[in-house]
């Protein structure tokens, strides 16, 4: 089980995200297009860099909905991998079977 504290830090981090996302992606939009003006393009970076740190969504880290684990973590199943296996050996999760031979 991963430390409350990170857990917490990192759903934090998840509304910053949600809150702030219009914002980013239009001053991202405007930083990226050529065909703005240098100078318009300057401005859109810094405003972004007073946008707070953690609302940025490269800082959100994706963690097992079990436990909290941000290693070896499966999209597809939102879970750790130590989580995978043993709702797969108990049968909780459809469709999904551990190999045996």
């Amino acid at each position: 089980m991963a430390k409350l504290s990170s857990v917490n830090k990192n759903e934090r981090r998840k509304r910053l995200v949600k809150q702030y996302a219009p914002k980013w992606a239009k001053l991202k939009a405007i930083a990226n297009d050529e065909s703005v003006d240098e100078t318009d393009r300057l401005m859109a970076r810094l405003k972004m860099a007073e946008l707070p740190r953690n609302s940025n969504p490269t800082r959100v880290r994706n963690r097992c909905e079990i436990t909290g684990r941000p290693r070896a973590y499966y999209r597809k199943f939102r879970l750790a991998r130590v989580m995978l296996r043993d709702l797969a050996n108990k049968g909780l999760i459809p469709g999904l079977t551990k190999s045996s031979w």
